[in-house]
């Protein structure tokens, strides 16, 4: 590409190149050139005239059509392949009449003709004309250039912000293909303090900048109410709340929400204006199909918004896979769609499932054959794993103190109504990571915080039953039992007790958690022994798990009166 000088201004100090093989005819331009105040440069051929071009980088080019060695035509064409994106007018001088030839000249890059001879108000005028139309160039190639400095650093800001959580792990697979630098779909990724995760697929409204700017704020409530232990609903009622508040009208996300546990192998569903979620069973090569229940994110206030989900058991290996409307709105060149036809046949056609998340892709992209989108195009899928294939989390506090409180208690007592609306648990892990030693069981804690409240409050103050989770059809009707049963509370509390001590090396946190129940039967799961650490012999079998983790993560366990309290130490540091 040829740099040109910036452009200056209309009829003053330009840069011209003459290129005619008539002498008499280069001497009368040059001389009417330099008398408006312009620099000449002369060539007597094509070829010397795209060197010439080479070397001095002329603003315009006044070109004879018919020359030797190479032609005026075949010129043009290499001095705008020299120019790329810069304005360059070339004006052909010719004596030829007829329309086929002038036009001829115009496509192998011209911009104009003039005929001889030379009226010099006429050469005059389009110079200026020409000039001014460079200037405006310039000026846009400014702006231009502005505007895409402006979006990398505001596209690598929404990286930073957007793409900040797990996608890399190894059982998830993701491909977004925006229309422009900024994509309106969105897929985000976050592990939860016990280990399992929340993974989002959303499609805004609208193509490019303006739907990728309520990405940010989503992106920001997800990533930090998810990691800070918060759950599905929670996460989803903020994320609206806070949609409904910003958007203007007509602005809205269609998105799915999955929760993914990788503890009890199962799942939580919300579907709210996008495709259908697919849960693919890798045993039985068969597809569970999940579709929109909900309006999209934005749309209802928050009293009106329903985030309530769909559970699901799964096995390892089973796969859910999200997905934008522009993979199954894809066209062909003949206008066809894609269809969910098509999306069915790859699933039935594909032996591997590893394989099943590229096929998707190169299916959509077949189809297509070249054909131009009309909209984003987002696919991700998760696999159900063992947390051992993944890790553990470890909890991330934004607190930067050091040491913090050393010896304290903190006693917290839920009723009826509090029960049933506040998840109390990222309350009392934020006080829990201003303990410094503590930082680093973050993961550790909530998991054995959560069971011991969840065993208080399902068990104990509800009184419901865990051996009806031994079937797909049981945990769901278990879980509907819950809602059930906390909608309808009258009565009961669950109160956690957490102390704080130091110790000689590092110090101990005593939790212990007290219900309103008739007790739990801990004799029936041998508390006097260790729940050896193996498989149910029922396949779907979800009971009595619980305990066996809270027995493995606690250092001390221990139930008190009649089973209505349980109490867990856990020391640090870890050996």
């Amino acid at each position: 590409m040829i740099t040109h000088s910036t452009a200056q201004p209309p009829g003053q100090g330009l840069r011209i190149l003459i290129a005619d093989d008539n002498q008499s005819d280069r001497m009368i331009l040059q001389a009417i050139v330099r008398r408006e105040g312009h620099e000449v440069l002369l060539a007597t051929d094509g070829r010397e005239a795209v060197e010439l071009f080479k070397q001095h980088a002329p603003d315009i080019v006044l070109m004879d059509a018919l020359m030797p060695v190479m032609n005026g035509l075949e010129a043009s064409r290499a001095i705008k392949s020299l120019a790329e994106s810069d304005l360059v007018p070339i004006i052909f001088l010719t004596s030829l009449q007829d329309a086929e030839s002038l036009a001829e000249c115009l496509d192998s890059g011209g911009d104009d003709f003039m005929s001889k001879p030379y009226n010099r108000v006429i050469l005059k005028a389009k110079i200026n004309a020409f000039s001014r139309m460079r200037a405006m160039h310039a000026q846009l190639q400014r702006h231009n250039r502005q505007m895409l400095l402006e979006q990398q650093v505001a596209k690598t800001v929404f990286d930073n912000v957007a793409h900040s959580g797990c996608l890399n792990l190894p059982n998830i697979q993701h491909s977004l293909s925006p229309m422009a630098v900024f994509n309106g779909d969105t897929v985000l990724a976050e592990r939860k303090p016990d280990g399992g995760m929340l993974l989002f697929l959303g499609d805004f409204t609208g193509h490019g900048l303006p739907a990728a700017i309520g990405a940010m704020p989503l992106a920001e409530i997800f990533y930090g109410m998810t990691s800070k232990g918060f759950s599905m609903e929670e996460v989803l009622r903020e994320v609206n709340s806070k949609l409904r508040k910003i958007l203007p009208v007509g602005v809205f996300c269609c998105g799915a929400m999955v929760e993914l546990n990788f503890h009890n192998k199962s799942a939580r569903v919300w579907v709210g204006g996008v495709p259908d979620v697919y849960l693919y069973r890798e045993q039985s090569g068969t597809v569970e199909r999940f579709s929109s229940a909900h309006l999209p994110l934005g749309v209802l206030d928050p009293y009106e918004f329903d985030p309530h989900s769909l559970d699901v058991v799964m096995h390892n290996g089973d796969r859910v896979f999200l997905w934008s409307d522009g993979i199954i709105e894809s066209r062909n060149p003949a206008d066809d769609m894609f269809g969910e036809e098509r999306l069915n046949q790859v699933f039935a056609r594909t032996d591997n499932p590893d394989r099943i998340f590229q096929a998707i892709l190169d299916q959509v992209d077949h189809f297509m054959g070249g054909s131009d989108r009309d909209d984003d195009i987002t696919l991700v899928t998760a696999k159900m794993v063992d947390i051992e294939d993944i890790g553990m989390t470890t909890y991330e506090s934004s607190k930067g103190s050091i040491g913090g409180p050393v010896n304290w208690t903190l006693s917290l007592a839920l009723h009826d109504q509090s029960l049933a609306a506040f998840n109390p648990l990222p309350l009392v892990m934020n006080l829990l990571m201003e303990v410094e030693g503590l930082r680093p069981l973050g993961g550790q804690l909530y998991t054995l915080l959560a069971e011991l409240f969840s065993n208080a409050l399902e068990h104990g103050v509800l009184e419901l039953d865990s051996g009806l989770k031994t079937g797909p059809q049981g945990f769901g009707q278990y879980y509907l039992q819950r809602e059930q049963a906390l909608a309808s509370l009258s009565g009961g509390s669950v109160r956690l007790t957490l102390t704080h001590r130091p110790l000689e090396i590092g110090g101990e946190l005593i939790m212990e958690v007290t219900d309103t129940g008739s007790g739990f039967p801990f004799a029936d799961f041998g508390d006097d022994q260790p729940v050896p650490d193996q498989q149910p012999s029922v396949q779907w079998d979800y009971s009595g798990r619980g305990i066996t983790l809270i027995r493995q993560l606690s250092d001390e366990l221990t139930y008190l009166d009649g089973g209505q309290s349980v109490r867990a130490i856990v020391r640090w540091p870890r050996n």
